[in-house]
C-alpha cells in the first residue's frame, strides 16, 4: 500500500491518504507523552473529521492509529481534577462535543478501524469502540479496559452506552464497567472488546485496509437497529434480577462511599430504556456528577497523581546515577526475610539468604518455592521461569558466602541490640559502598545506625507482609543517612517494582505512628462498652478493607502495647510523659490477665479455629462491660478516621513527613486508609467545609472523647487563616 503524498498534520493529529482512498488519522499529540482527549485534541479531531465529511472528500475508510507507545489514555485527569461543581456546564459541553464527534465517526458512511498498537484504557478504548472494527496486536503488554471507576468515575465518552449495546447489560456490567479490569488482548477478543489480532504493528494497518475492503458498508449494531444482547431493563429475566443487583452492590461496598458503581449501574440500566443519543446524554449527566464531587477527586489525587509524583522521583536527591543492586544479603529468613528474598529474586537480583542455621536459611527459601508454585499452577507464571527465579536465591549459613554483596537488608526481630549484632556479623565482607538496609517497623535507624562503621551507608527499608504483594516500602532516613544512599535505596525500591515513600526518623515513623491511633482507638471502644460488631462495622462504612478488631487480632494485641511502650519511654526520656490512652488498659487485660493475644495465639477480640475466625469473642461483654444505648455508627467511624488523620498531621509537623504525596500514597497502600478519601493528608483537605469544618469535628471529638482528638496548632492556624 503506498501514499498519494497527501500527508498533512491537523493539530495534534496526522493525516495521510493512501492511493486505496483510506485515510489513516495518527494520535501524536506533541506536547504530550501520551495522547489524551484535551481541548486540542478536540479541536484537532473536530478538524479531521469536518475533512472527512467534507462532500469534496472521498475516502474509502478511515483508519485511527497513534504514533505513541500507548493508543490513547482517555481523558486528562489534570483538567478533571481542577472542574468544581460550579463549572460543571463546562465539563457537560466537553462531554457532550466528544460524544457527538465520535457520533460522526461512526456515521460517516465508510468504515472505520482502530488498530491499536498500544494500550486502549478510558477514553481510548471508548474511541475505539466508535470505530466499526478493532485490530490490536497480541503483545503482552497492550490492555484494553475501561477502569474509570477505579478512580472514582464512569466511562463518559460513551463507554457504557456502547459496552452494553455490544455485549449487552450483563456481560458489561459484571465483566468491564463495575471491576474496571484491563484485558489482554486475546480476552478482550474473546470478550468482544477487540475483532481481530495480528502479530506484529507492522500487520494493523494492512489489516485494517483489507478489512475495509471488505467490509464498504459496514456500520454500528445499534444503527443496524439489532437488539441488545440478552434484553433490556424491560425484559423480565433481566428485570427480575435488578433488586439483587442493588443489593449485590451494597453488600460488596459494606457500608463505605461507592458512588462510581452505584452511577455505573443507574446509567447502565437507564441507557437500556431508550434510544442511543439519550443513553448518551444520561450516560453524560452520571459522569459529571462524578467528575464534580469530593470523592473522585480525592481517589484521583491520592491514586493517581500523588503516586506519579513518587515514582517520577520527586522524594529523589538529585545529581545521583541511576542505581542497580545486582548481589543481595537478606539476614533473617522468617516470613518477612523470605518475602523479601523472593521480592529480590523476581526484580533479578542474586539473593543469599541467612540465617542462624541452615537449615532455618532453607526454610525460607522453601517459602518462595511454595509461593512459585502456586503461579505456576495458577498459569500466572511458566515452571522454567519459576526455576530460574528459585535459582537465584541461595540460603546461606555464613558470612563468607555474602561476600561481595552490594546491598543488605536485615529482617531479624525487632530487637535493637540483635539487629547491631547482626550488622557487625557481616558488614565487613560486603561491598565497600553497599547499601546498608533495616527491615524495621518502629525503631530508629539513627539508632541502630550508632552500631555500624558506616552510617551514612544505612537507612531504614520498611517492608509490608506478605511483601511479594505489597507495593509499598517506607525508607526512612537516618541522621548520618546520605543523600547518595537515599537516592540508591529509592532507586532499589523501584527496581523491586515497589512504591517508596520517603519520611524521616523516628520511632514508628509514619506509618506504623498512624496505623497505631485507630488500633488502640478501636480497644478504646470497647473499653467503653461498645458492641464490638459495632465498631467492625463502623470500621467497613469507613471504607477499611477488614474490620479494626481483625485487623489488631492479625497484628497481635502485643505489638501496640510495645509501640506504646517504646513511645512512653522516649516521651519521658524528653520531659513530655505521654498521655494515657484508654485504649492501652483494654489490650493490657486482653494480653496480660485474659491471654488472648492474636490470631496466632487463637484467642484476640476474635475466637479461632485452626486460625480461621469463628466470631467476637463472647466474653468481652462480660470483661468489659456492654452500652445499653445504641452506638452510633458515624460517630465510631469519623474516630478511627481522625484518629490517623490527625496523627497524619502531626508527621508533618515533626518533620517525619516530608510530603503530602508521602503520606497519602504511604497510607493507600501501607496501612489500608480508605480509597474513597485519597489518603490520610488528602481526607483532611478534602473534607467537606474545608479545613474549618474538619477543625470543627474534630474538636467533637475531643469534646466527648477526650484531648487526643484535639486538633494540632498547626491545623488550627490553617483554620484561622482560611476564616481571615
Amino acid at each position: 500500500m503506498s501514499e498519494t503524498g497527501t500527508a498533512t498534520r491537523l493539530g495534534t493529529i496526522g493525516w495521510s491518504e493512501h492511493e486505496s482512498g483510506v485515510v489513516v488519522l495518527t494520535f501524536d499529540d506533541p506536547g504530550q507523552s501520551v495522547n489524551t482527549m484535551n481541548a486540542a485534541w478536540a479541536e484537532s479531531f473536530a478538524a479531521a473529521l469536518d475533512r472527512l465529511a467534507d462532500p469534496a472528500s472521498t475516502p474509502t475508510g478511515v483508519v485511527l492509529t497513534s504514533a505513541k507507545k500507548t493508543f490513547f489514555a482517555g481523558g486528562d485527569l489534570g483538567d478533571l481534577l481542577a472542574t468544581t461543581p460550579e463549572r460543571a456546564g463546562e465539563l457537560v459541553a466537553f462531554a457532550d462535543g466528544v460524544k457527538a464527534m465520535l457520533r460522526k465517526l461512526e456515521t460517516l458512511g465508510v468504515p472505520v478501524v482502530a488498530a491499536l498498537e498500544g494500550s486502549a484504557l478510558g477514553g481510548g478504548l471508548e474511541i475505539a469502540l466508535a470505530c466499526h472494527h478493532r485490530i490490536a496486536v497480541d503483545s503482552p503488554s497492550l490492555r484494553v479496559g475501561l477502569p474509570e471507576v477505579t478512580l472514582g468515575l464512569l466511562p463518559g465518552g460513551g463507554g457504557i452506552v456502547r459496552t452494553v449495546r455490544l455485549l449487552g447489560l450483563d456481560t458489561a456490567l459484571d465483566r468491564v464497567l463495575l471491576p474496571g479490569k484491563a484485558f489482554a488482548p486475546a480476552e478482550a477478543l474473546e470478550l468482544g472488546l477487540l475483532d481481530q489480532l495480528v502479530d506484529t504493528a507492522d500487520e494493523l494497518v494492512p489489516a485494517a485496509v483489507e478489512w475495509i475492503h471488505t467490509n464498504p458498508a459496514a456500520s454500528q449494531p445499534w444503527d443496524r437497529r439489532e437488539p441488545i444482547p440478552g434484553g433490556t431493563a424491560y425484559t423480565p429475566s433481566i428485570e427480575a434480577l435488578l433488586p439483587a443487583r442493588v443489593a449485590t452492590l451494597r453488600a460488596a461496598a459494606k457500608g463505605s462511599p461507592d458512588p462510581a458503581r452505584e452511577s455505573i449501574l443507574s446509567a447502565a440500566v437507564e441507557s437500556t430504556q431508550v434510544d442511543f443519543d439519550t443513553a448518551s446524554t444520561i450516560e453524560t449527566r452520571y459522569f459529571v456528577d462524578l467528575a464534580t464531587g469530593p470523592i473522585s477527586k480525592n481517589i484521583i489525587q491520592g491514586t493517581f497523581f500523588d503516586k506519579q509524583a513518587i515514582k517520577s522521583g520527586a522524594s529523589r536527591p538529585d545529581g545521583y546515577p541511576k542505581h542497580r543492586a545486582t548481589f543481595v544479603a537478606v539476614l533473617g529468613a522468617g516470613m518477612m526475610g523470605a518475602g523479601i528474598a523472593l521480592s529480590c529474586a523476581l526484580s533479578g537480583m542474586r539473593v543469599a539468604l541467612k540465617d542462624v542455621d541452615l537449615a532455618a536459611a532453607e526454610r525460607g527459601r522453601d517459602y518462595a518455592r511454595k509461593s512459585l508454585a502456586k503461579q505456576v499452577a495458577k498459569g500466572t507464571r511458566t515452571e522454567e521461569n519459576a526455576a530460574v527465579v528459585l535459582d537465584r536465591i541461595t540460603p546461606a549459613a555464613s558470612a563468607a558466602d555474602l561476600a561481595g554483596a552490594d546491598l543488605l537488608i536485615e529482617a531479624v526481630f525487632e530487637d535493637p541490640e540483635l539487629k547491631k549484632d547482626v550488622f557487625a556479623e557481616v558488614v565487613d565482607v560486603l561491598a565497600p559502598d553497599a547499601v546498608l538496609g533495616s527491615n524495621t517497623s518502629t525503631l530508629p535507624i539513627t539508632e541502630l545506625a550508632e552500631g555500624v562503621s558506616r552510617p551514612e551507608d544505612f537507612i531504614g527499608l520498611h517492608f509490608f507482609s506478605p511483601v511479594e504483594r505489597m507495593e509499598l516500602v517506607e525508607i526512612i532516613v537516618g541522621e548520618k543517612t546520605s543523600d547518595a544512599t537515599l537516592a540508591k535505596a529509592f532507586d532499589i525500591a523501584l527496581q523491586m517494582r515497589k512504591t517508596p515513600i520517603v519520611v524521616g526518623d523516628g520511632r514508628g515513623f509514619f506509618t506504623s505512628r498512624v496505623i497505631l491511633q485507630r488500633l488502640i482507638e478501636a480497644a478504646a471502644m470497647i473499653g467503653e462498652g461498645v458492641d464490638p460488631h459495632s465498631i467492625e462495622q463502623a470500621s467497613l462504612q469507613a471504607g477499611y478493607p477488614v474490620g479494626t478488631l481483625a485487623l489488631l487480632d492479625e497484628l497481635t494485641l502485643s505489638l501496640p502495647l510495645k509501640i506504646r511502650s517504646q513511645f512512653r519511654e522516649v516521651a519521658e526520656q524528653a520531659g513530655t510523659p505521654l498521655p494515657e490512652h484508654p485504649g492501652d488498659a483494654v489490650l493490657t487485660t486482653m494480653v496480660d490477665d485474659l491471654g488472648r493475644p492474636s490470631r496466632v495465639a487463637g484467642a484476640g477480640f476474635y475466637d479461632y479455629d485452626g486460625g480461621k475466625r469463628q466470631g467476637i469473642w463472647p466474653g468481652l461483654k462480660e470483661t468489659f462491660g456492654t452500652k445499653t444505648d445504641v452506638a452510633n455508627l458515624v460517630d465510631l467511624r469519623d474516630r478511627l478516621l481522625f484518629s490517623e488523620a490527625l496523627e497524619t498531621v502531626r508527621c508533618h509537623d515533626s518533620g517525619i513527613l516530608r510530603s503530602s504525596a508521602d503520606a497519602n500514597v504511604g497510607s493507600l497502600l501501607g496501612i489500608g486508609f480508605p480509597t474513597w478519601t485519597g489518603g490520610t493528608t488528602q481526607f483532611l483537605a478534602g473534607y467537606p467545609g474545608g479545613v474549618d469544618a474538619f477543625v470543627a469535628r474534630a474538636r467533637e471529638l475531643a469534646a466527648s472523647h477526650g484531648a487526643r482528638f484535639d486538633p494540632p496548632a498547626s491545623l488550627v492556624e490553617q483554620a484561622s487563616v482560611s476564616h481571615a
